[in-house]
């Protein structure tokens, strides 16, 4: 992961996303491609659904963006002082260190699992952050050894509700349109930013 962290500059792959609620004992999946830059000191990040209704969501300039073209709105939430653990938990294991990862997680080595073929070593991360524990309970990742990216990830939260995520077709450091960092609205877009 460490010598990823240094050449990785951008991602692109195929994902699938599974969002388990565990009070209704049900899992919605969202099937898109998700896109990932570094460029200098910023992080960049979007996410195309596809399936099963079109969302955008993309993270630029420390503020979070979820277009919904179906009721033509877009959500914004600022990550404001959060801003340094959000980008580290975007960056997991696309352009971030193992090193890094120390810093901010207490991580342990779960053995490895074959993921699409790969067999992964399994590590569990929790968060050393209290504030960041009260969201985040822990999060698996699963590393592709010859690359040092994750090829899939599992964040808990502390309500037992989880969020995992499958990667596949990655392609590191391919030229990435600038638009794919941009919301594709129109002119009736309502823009809102949810309090609480």
């Amino acid at each position: 992961m460490d010598a990823a962290a240094k050449t990785v500059h951008t991602t692109q792959a195929n994902v699938v996303w599974d969002q388990y609620q565990k009070v209704i004992n049900d899992t919605d999946t969202e099937k898109g491609k998700v896109y990932f830059r570094r460029d200098g000191g910023e992080t960049l990040m979007a996410v195309d659904f596809a399936e099963p209704d079109k969302k955008y969501v993309v993270y630029a300039a420390g503020k979070v963006q979820v277009y919904q073209p179906k009721i033509d709105q877009v959500n914004e939430y600022s990550a404001g002082k959060n801003r340094a653990d959000l980008e580290s938990f975007l960056a997991l294991g696309f352009g971030g260190s193992g090193h890094e990862l120390l810093k901010s997680y207490d991580v342990k080595y779960l053995g490895s699992e074959t993921v699409n073929g790969i067999e992964a070593p399994k590590l569990e991360l929790v968060p050393k952050s209290t504030r960041l524990r009260n969201n985040i309970a822990r999060i698996i990742l699963w590393i592709d050894p010859g690359r040092g990216i994750p090829i899939q990830q599992q964040l808990f939260e502390p309500s037992g509700d989880y969020r995992l995520a499958r990667y596949s077709d990655i392609q590191i450091n391919q030229k990435l349109p600038d638009n794919v960092f941009k919301l594709k609205t129109t002119g009736k877009t309502k823009f809102v930013t949810p309090q609480g």
